[in-house]
Formats: C-alpha cells, structure tokens, sequence
C-alpha cells in the first residue's frame, strides 16, 4: 500500500472538496522552479504588497500577485520606486525575472498562461509560499480550476502533525473463524469455544474497519462474514503509526489478553455474543456470558 491509498479510502479525506484539501495545514505541492525541487505552501504571512498582474490562464483571466524577493533580482531593485517605472519596463522585468516561476505555475496549473498586464489588487486570492534559498511568495485567486488543478490528495504532505495525529477506530481482533446462525444462537453460560488462533497467531487491529494492521504490517480488510473473536474495548490507531507500518515500522501490538478478560463475538460489524477468556486445559476458549 501507498499512502495516497489509505487517504483515498479514509471519508474525511476522499469526500473532501479541492478546497478543503488546499486549505489544509498539510497541503505541500511538490514543484520544479527551473532545474531546482521545490514545495509549494500555503504562505504563513501575507505580504503588505504585491505587484498585481492580469494572467491568463488559456481562456481564464485571473489576479496574480507577485511579492518582493531577492529571487527576482531586477525587479526586487526597482521595487521600492516601481510606482515611478513605466508599465511597460515592469512587465518587461517581471518577464525576463520570472520565466522559471511562471513556467512553475503553468506546469501546476496545466494550462499555457500568458501575462495580459498590470492590474488591481485581488482581495479573493489565496497567498502562497515557494521555498528555497530565496523564497517566492505570491497570491493567487482560486478559481474552481485552480483549485481543483492544486487541492489533489497526492499534494497532503502525509508527515505533517494534522495528518499524523488523526485518530482512527481500531478493535483488537484475536481469532476468526466460520460459525453458523444455528451455532451461534445456540451458545449459553458454561459453553467454550476453542481459540488456537490465540496461541500461533499474533492478535491484530481492524482498524476503521478498513484495514488490518498486525505484526505483518498494513493490509486492506474485508468483512468475509466470519465470526471474529474481539476485545471488549474499543481503542485508536494514529494515521502516523498506520503510514509507518507501510515502511516496516510496527508499532506496539496487542497482547493476548489476560485469563477472564472480557471478549466479544462479532460477525458482520454487530456484537453478537459476549464472553469471557477462559483457559480449559491449558488452551484458550471464549465462554459466553450468562
């Protein structure tokens, strides 16, 4: 498994709108300011100002700010008396400066822009941040199309605390097995059901009732209607230790839980049965309640 495949699988992240995800705290989009890697972020700070430019973006026309910045150096040297600069000069050095940037945001867009002119302010747009020895900041509006060429679920930075931190349900599994409607219903006080399971395999987490994380690492899970012998306390699993267990990092598992400790049968996500761990010559058995 990859990590975009437990997002796509998790509700809160894969009915999340493109504007949710590009407001996330985790959003990170990987991008190439000329021949260097770089990220994209959301900007801690707006700037007090930018130079606005009219771009367009094929038929799309929007606002782009551009902040100053020792990355754009003629441009950051005429920035303090650029309101006495002649239109034309400015947009001549924002194209000889910031070819590598604009061909940043054609690429991230996936749409050819062109720079149409100088323009107003846009109070709508959103204020990004380009790291690197010199960073870039700039603000740009969000349209539906940019938001949905940038809010993607492959641009949440999965290391980041809000991912990490997420809690999600998880019930320690111990055995499973076939068991009839017949059997089941005819359990009562005083029957045992042997568990072998308990003393050759290691327990597991069903965790969201997703996934399976054990001592072999994560694994989609599937309800094959077997009867599931489960701790009688439901417990969390962080998204950090699930996206670690990808890379062969297990973290603490389970144990096989103490003499008398309560269980319960589970079979299609619905308690059916609860119990008891009882050990009946010297094996492991789950005993009904009364």
């Amino acid at each position: 498994m990859k990590p975009i495949d437990i997002l796509s699988s998790l509700p809160s992240w894969s009915k999340a709108s493109h504007e949710d995800i590009l407001s996330s705290p985790a959003w990170a989009m990987p991008c190439r300011l000329g021949d260097t890697p770089c990220t994209m972020r959301q900007a801690k700070t707006r700037p007090a100002e930018v130079l606005p430019l009219a771009v367009r973006f094929e038929d799309e026309e929007l606002i782009l700010g551009l902040a100053d910045t020792p990355a754009f150096p003629e441009l950051h040297a005429v920035w303090d008396s650029r309101a006495d600069v002649p239109d034309a000069i400015l947009l001549a050095l924002v194209e000889k400066d910031c070819g590598a940037f604009l061909q940043l945001l054609e690429n991230a867009v996936r749409r050819q822009l062109k720079i149409v002119g100088l323009a107003q302010a846009s109070d709508a747009s959103a204020c990004f941040e380009i790291d690197g020895e010199e960073p870039v900041v700039f603000t740009l509006d969000i349209s539906p199309s940019i938001a949905e060429a940038f809010g993607n679920l492959r641009n949440i930075d999965v290391s980041h605390p809000s991912v990490r931190d997420a809690v999600l349900e998880a019930e320690a599994e111990f055995a499973a097995f076939a068991l009839s409607a017949e059997e089941l219903s005819s359990l009562a006080a005083g029957d045992a059901l042997l568990l072998p399971e308990m003393e050759t395999l290691a327990p597991r987490f069903i965790v969201d009732g997703r996934f399976s994380l054990s001592e072999n690492g994560l694994a989609p899970w599937k309800d094959e209607g077997l009867v599931q012998v489960r701790a009688d306390v439901e417990g969390g699993v962080t998204l950090g230790a699930m996206l670690d267990a990808i890379d062969g990092k297990i973290p603490p598992m389970q144990s096989v839980p103490h003499e008398n400790a309560p269980l319960r049968l589970v079979r299609l996500g619905r308690t059916v049965c609860n119990g008891r761990l009882v050990m009946l010559a010297g094996h492991h058995a789950f005993s009904p309640d009364a």
